[in-house]
């Protein structure tokens, strides 16, 4: 964050106090990224806390940190300070837990142990139930603020009664936290809140802990609070009923400071309180702060001259003549790798490569990375730039702004064994695979909103199914203008609200899944700065997409399968097993006549890139007789 930025961190947030009473800080905050607990996305709630002139908000989202690159970008853009923090699900004796503590980093250890306390809350136990021990919370306290709230452990002790086993269960997070445990005192209007509040405040009296007023957010304004509802019963597959919905009035939205001030006008010193909380945490997410690859060197040796050493070698190996353009252009390209601190990168995604191939599994470059010297020396690729006169730029200059990425094309079958490879060889704490967050659209938002209405589910099926692959907020739009949607009476009044609510739930998340490319490569600090958790196929994710992985400064290697190899590989070993014959697709002439004859005569079915009905045409009419004019042609 750049100074001017970072002036609004500390001096502007007390701003308010100056000229009225004690102003407010939202610490007990979840987004959309608590899956059907938030109804907001996190750009969103830093756009509505600078509507409301807040100097600073908090994100706490269940149990991870997977829209912390974006809410950070967001509150940049809004010049709001951004909290970063989680609600972690807490273990109370046997069976599942509906326990939380609210934790918020202060700095850059506490938001170390705070990934590092999700990781292991998703990463043992039963995948999709993660949770953590008082004792695991409190062997990580350095660096982190906690809020032990209503539904804490010790909070529910106290609401029921039982001042002095709330006190016990405190305890242990007094001596780990010291003053930066606060007990969290929650004013929701409900029928029980005074009792509630009461209670809360003799824990914290009786056990000396500092008291500070929050406000439950899962909604941003009270209009929709239905919205919140409908998530609600959606994650419990529920109907809506009141029933079936915890909440009994429409407080849990952001509420500006003026309305917190009158609800805890009695007690101004817990409103100041989370002006301090705010003031102490100070923790710099470092967005686009690039986090280059740990790569082993010899003593002595640089990244960057075991690299260069690498491509002197490839010259020899690839057979190329050291003319004044060959080392000219590979000069230019290892002083600009190096200028950009790239070195180290380069060489893990090459010594991949060489693992790859030692595995006897086919792989390729594709993408801007073929244009340069460097890969091709190192066996990256196996496209020489120079002979094509391919830019180097278009991959990598100090001018463009995102993140270079090497793509790798391997066998389909093999995909998995490759990523298996990586993971294992390269250690837990400096590669994972990146997340996909998977987004509602339409006929999914339909489906369980309808379910959540109550709504007969062959009929929703139908209703569905009636609309094409669209966002969730194009569905009116779509009934209001495709002719084959016209006689479905869709415009019924009793499907209004599932068309409201369901178009609402564009761009939300519906889960987690595992990328089917990416590959993070980090140094030892990976899980130190984003947290991970398992995929479905058991494998280390990061909580952040692509795009998140590139803002928190993350270079990655696509590892991309393509049935094609898979399918060449599969005709080697036919070939081998019917004739006796082992034939090295690598030694085949890129000018062998017989090969061309069938291109020219557009007898190129299943052949890669080369077999669509128009290019099978253009084929005949191009009449290919050199590799170059392929080039030409795809």
């Amino acid at each position: 964050m750049s100074e001017e930025e970072g002036s609004v961190q500390v001096s502007n947030i007390r701003s308010d106090t100056e000229m009225v009473s004690p102003s407010f800080v939202h610490l007990d905050v979840r987004s959309f990224f608590s899956l059907k607990e938030g109804a907001f996305s996190p750009e969103d709630l830093a756009r509505r806390a600078a509507e409301l002139g807040m100097r600073a908000v908090a994100l706490t989202d269940r149990d991870g940190l997977y829209g912390a690159a974006r809410f950070v970008a967001a509150c940049r853009k809004h010049r709001v300070k951004p909290i970063l923090g989680a609600a972690l699900t807490v273990e109370v004796g046997e069976g599942p837990s509906d326990r939380h503590v609210v934790l918020l980093a202060r700095d850059d250890a506490g938001y170390a142990n705070l990934c590092r306390l999700i990781t292991e809350a998703h990463m043992v136990g039963e995948r999709g139930d993660p949770s953590v021990t008082a004792e695991q919370v409190c062997a990580h306290a350095q660096g982190l603020v906690a809020l032990l709230g209503p539904d804490s452990p010790a909070g529910r002790l106290a609401v029921g009664g039982r001042l002095d086993a709330a006190k016990h269960a405190l305890g242990p997070f007094r001596a780990a936290f010291g003053d930066r445990l606060h007990v969290a005192i929650e004013q929701r209007l409900e029928p029980n809140s005074s009792a509630e509040i009461r209670a809360m405040l003799r824990l914290a009296d009786g056990a000396g802990v500092t008291a500070v007023a929050t406000n439950p957010v899962r909604y941003l304004v009270p209009e929709d609070a239905f919205l919140a509802d409908a998530l609600e019963c959606m994650r419990e597959i529920v109907p809506v009923n009141r029933h079936n919905v915890s909440r009994v009035n429409a407080e849990g939205w952001l509420k500006p400071a003026r309305e917190m001030r009158w609800l805890f006008e009695e007690r101004p010193d817990l409103m100041s309180a989370t002006l301090d909380i705010a003031e102490s945490c100070a923790f710099d997410l470092g967005l686009k702060q690039v986090h280059f690859p740990a790569f082993p060197t010899p003593a002595g040796r640089s990244a960057s001259s075991v690299l260069a050493e690498r491509c002197w070698r490839g010259l020899e190996r690839r057979g190329m003549k050291v003319t004044r353009t060959v080392r000219d252009r590979l000069d230019h390209e290892l002083a600009m790798i190096h200028k950009l601190g790239y070195s180290a990168y380069f060489l893990t995604v090459a010594e991949i490569v060489d693992d790859v191939r030692a595995m006897g599994i086919r792989c390729a470059c594709r993408g801007s990375a073929a244009g340069s010297l460097v890969c091709y020396l190192t066996g990256i690729s196996d496209v020489d730039a120079v002979r094509h006169d391919l830019a180097f730029e278009r991959f990598l200059n100090p001018m463009r702004d995102e993140l270079p990425d090497i793509d790798i094309d391997v066998e389909s079958a093999r995909r998995e064994d490759v990523y298996d490879m990586v993971l294992s060889r390269h250690g837990d704490e400096r590669t994972a695979c990146v997340a996909m967050v998977d987004t509602y659209r339409a006929r999914a938002a339909v489906r369980e909103v309808g379910k959540a209405l109550g709504l007969p589910e062959p009929e929703v099926d139908t209703i569905a199914k009636a609309f094409p692959h669209i966002g969730a907020d194009d569905l009116q739009i779509a009934i209001d203008r495709l002719p084959e949607l016209a006689g479905q009476n869709l415009k019924a009044p009793q499907l209004e609200l599932l068309f409201k609510v369901a178009g609402r739930l564009d761009g939300f998340p519906r889960h987690l899944a595992l990328h089917p490319s990416g590959i993070v490569l980090s140094n030892d600090d990976l899980v130190a700065r984003v947290p991970l958790e398992r995929s479905y196929q058991g494998y280390r994710m990061i909580q952040a997409d692509k795009d998140d992985v590139e803002l928190l400064g993350y270079l990655k290697l696509d590892v991309l399968g393509v049935r094609m190899l898979s399918a060449m590989r599969h005709c080697l070993g036919e070939i081998a097993r019917t004739e006796h014959e082992k034939v090295d697709l690598d030694r085949i002439p890129l000018d062998d006549e017989p090969t061309f004859e069938l291109i020219r005569a557009s007898d190129t079915l299943g052949c890669f890139q080369i077999e669509s009905p128009g290019q099978r045409e253009l084929l005949q009419k191009l009449q290919p007789t050199r590799w170059e004019d392929l080039i030409v042609d795809i």
